[in-house]
């Protein structure tokens, strides 16, 4: 099949949840023999060169349009005031992606387009303004929902201690929320990245068929390394740190959970790292803590340390870096939203914990050895090779292509 892929930005490197699930997914239908153009939208915050994925061979071609994506305050303003599209989404608008969409579905044939988003989903509505494609030419079209998104914000703005921050994400959930349910009907079929997400976009209100395909994991990058031994009583967090969800749940567990630790465990350390990390955290300066920063190897770093932690209070979709360590047999310790979408077990193949008191006491428990982690890992890790294999998500898109290709009503 021909498979053109609409990126909100150059899915690599494969660093973030968001690039790991666009990444594998073009590299895993290439591997199988189908023919993937990626059209990404080049953003200033990861912006790459064309042939950034000229290693996945001849099956991938790479397109990219550069768009100014960065946050502006006078956009914003201007955005709230005379524009019913969330800024979010607004900054992700662009004559020339809308051009390039038009010239490559007029001139080329595709079996199937697939969005990656909510930043993309508004082309699925005016990609042929300028009238190089009739409707009735178009392939179906298929929205991969990594996230609901207004879900995320309305999180946020609950968690949110000023007044009017808070204010401002109440009315950009809002926008969001009348945004998603609208783009919904443009689609042919939606694969949403958790079965809670499914349940939500139904509850919306979505008609068009919605599936359940969730991320996957490349087995081959992500495997237990019985010769690698992680260090004792050592924490670790990773994740990129310019998403606001992962930054919330890194203050919190900072504040709320850490100086109650560093009190009764003195040997206890934690490890962060990720993309984007403020400046205010790289001068961080408390007991047991290291601010790492990016590192060039997430599966390294995870391997390094013997607890994973996600913390997470707000957020949607799937937390690709939980299967990734699963993966890798780490004992993971994280919030239920955060293992949300999951196939977990608390006390089998994950701990989970939502107030801090009981962060503390599993913490506790890890520290004196009264958790058997290496338990935990390795039913995790046979959890993800049974469920996330990404050879098995591929082979899942290629069933929903195939149905929406050919006219077939789509499996639920």
């Amino acid at each position: 099949m021909r498979i053109l892929q609409l990126c909100p930005r150059v899915p690599f490197p494969p660093h973030d949840g968001g690039a790991i699930a666009m990444y594998d997914v073009a590299a895993g239908l290439a591997q199988a023999g189908h023919h993937v153009t990626v059209l990404a939208i080049n953003t200033p915050k990861h912006h790459q060169p064309a042939t950034v994925l000229d290693h996945l061979g001849p099956n991938v071609r790479l397109l990219t349009v550069d768009v100014d994506t960065n946050l502006s305050p006078i956009k914003a303003l201007r955005n709230f005031l005379f524009s019913e599209l969330p800024y979010n989404v607004e900054r992700f608008v662009s004559e020339k992606v809308k051009v390039k969409l038009a010239e490559l579905l007029g001139q080329e044939q595709f079996d199937v387009v697939q969005m990656e988003g909510t930043f993309v989903a508004w082309y699925a509505g005016y990609w042929i303004e300028n009238g190089a494609v009739s409707w009735k030419n178009l392939p179906p079209v298929v929205l991969r929902a990594h996230n609901v998104e207004y879900t995320i914000w309305e999180q946020l703005a609950r968690n949110a201690g000023n007044t009017l921050k808070k204010w401002y994400l109440q009315k950009l959930a809002q926008r969001l929320k009348l945004f998603e349910k609208w783009m919904m009907h443009r689609f042919d079929a939606v694969a949403a990245i958790t079965e809670a997400d499914r349940q939500r976009l139904r509850q919306q209100g979505c008609q068009e068929p919605v599936v359940f395909i969730p991320a996957g994991v490349d087995l081959t990058r992500f495997r237990p390394e019985p010769a690698v031994l992680p260090r004792p009583r050592t924490l670790c967090m990773i994740g990129s740190l310019n998403w606001l969800p992962n930054l919330e749940g890194l203050d919190w567990f900072l504040t709320q959970v850490w100086p109650r630790l560093a009190e009764r465990l003195p040997e206890l350390e934690l490890h962060v790292a990720g993309t984007g990390m403020p400046e205010r955290l790289r001068q961080l300066r408390l007991p047991g803590v290291t601010m790492h920063g990016f590192v060039e190897s997430a599966a390294d770093f995870m391997r390094t340390y013997e607890l994973m932690l996600v913390p997470l209070l707000s957020g949607g979709g799937m937390r690709v870096k939980i299967i990734e360590g699963m993966a890798l047999g780490k004992a993971i310790l994280s919030t239920a939203l955060g293992a949300e979408g999951i196939h977990c077990r608390p006390g089998h193949n994950i701990l989970l914990a939502d107030d801090p008191e009981e962060w503390v006491r599993l913490l506790e428990d890890y520290y004196h050895g009264r958790l058997d982690v290496a338990a935990l890992g390795t039913q995790a890790a046979q959890t993800a090779a049974e469920l996330y294999d990404n050879r098995r998500v591929v082979a899942r898109f290629e069933q929903l292509y195939q149905q929406v290709a050919a006219g077939r009503p789509v499996s639920c």
